[in-house]
């Protein structure tokens, strides 16, 4: 299972930025997929989650409105589109697979990509 994700950066206050992740390794149709970001001195949290066929049924409350998360089953990948960034929104972002059997556990992570908010 590889996980590898891109896009990140630095960006400025109410910019956007574009998260992409390539999957292999797996049949990545058959899989819950999420991002989460972790931010210095805090814990790890979920951005958003996405099912197999692609709705989301996950978005953090402090994204909503702003971040949405998608997938292309054809390309084995999962993005999250972040619109009007806010420098709380500076983090490592970490796209994850979802256990099969149990969608709310995460058994495999990327290596992450940073982002950072700041004018």
């Amino acid at each position: 299972v590889q996980l590898v994700e891109s896009g990140g950066g630095l960006v400025q206050p109410g910019g956007s930025l574009r998260l992409s992740c390539a999957a292999s390794g797996f049949t990545f149709s058959d899989y819950f997929m999420s991002w989460y970001r972790q931010a210095p001195g805090k814990e790890r949290e979920l951005v958003a989650r996405v099912t197999r066929p692609g709705v989301t049924i996950y978005s953090a409350d402090s994204v909503k409105g702003r971040f949405t998360i998608s997938r292309d089953n054809a390309k084995n990948t999962v993005s999250l589109q972040m619109n009007n960034l806010k420098p709380e929104d500076t983090a490592m972002y970490y796209c994850a697979r979802s256990d099969r059997w149990a969608p709310h556990v995460t058994d495999y992570w990327g290596q992450g990509t940073q982002v950072t908010v700041s004018s």
